[in-house]
């Protein structure tokens, strides 16, 4: 199993989080995205769309999309429940971290971390920090008591927006103020076969 992943990319770091919590072998292929790898001939070969993380299974091809490929790494296991009712709740707040939270949080971490927060780009950096803490205080409420996004045990809901959670200050959002949150990072980070970014 080969995965096509930037180790400092969120979504290519879910995939390998949860290949070491099921304790999946793999091998990881690094790919620069700021020096246009993913839009190679080569790369687009593997998936038209240009971007990773990308999973590689051999004869059976290639899946994209984070939330896909940890969905798909999880089935069957702890992490992925059989029952349909939770797979729906999971894939809840799976749609929530690409729709919600990504796209605010995620967003200004690539400016200020990959791109150096330039002149150009610091309005549209503070744009995203409203809608950012909002997504912080949806997921605050939903883990004020409760030790995890589904259920009390850990799931691929919980790793999703565990990836661009636990590094939101390096796109200017300070978590001291969500409890629930230091809370829950602590107890994800504290898994058995965890591994950092």
């Amino acid at each position: 199993m080969r995965i096509y992943g930037d180790s400092q990319s969120g979504n290519c770091y879910k995939v390998k989080l949860v290949c070491h919590l099921l304790e999946r072998e793999y091998e990881w292929v690094e790919v620069d995205i700021l020096a246009g790898e993913t839009r190679s001939p080569d790369f687009l070969s593997r998936n038209a769309n240009g971007k990773i993380p990308l999973l590689d299974l051999g004869d059976d091809g290639y899946l994209a999309e984070s939330n896909a490929i940890i969905n798909y790494l999880a089935a069957g296991s702890a992490l992925y429940p059989a029952d349909a009712l939770t797979q729906a709740r999971i894939q809840q707040w799976q749609f929530f971290e690409q729709y919600s939270h990504e796209p605010f949080i995620a967003v200004a971490r690539f400016i200020n971390k990959y791109l150096g927060l330039p002149p150009g780009r610091a309005d549209e950096y503070a744009a995203k920090q409203e809608g950012g803490h909002k997504a912080l205080q949806v997921m605050e409420r939903q883990l004020h008591g409760a030790d995890y996004l589904v259920g009390d045990v850990i799931t691929t809901a919980d790793l999703a927006l565990y990836a661009y959670t636990h590094v939101a200050h390096e796109g200017g959002f300070d978590l001291t103020t969500y409890p629930g949150i230091q809370a829950w990072l602590g107890r994800v980070a504290s898994q058995p076969g965890f591994t950092e970014m």
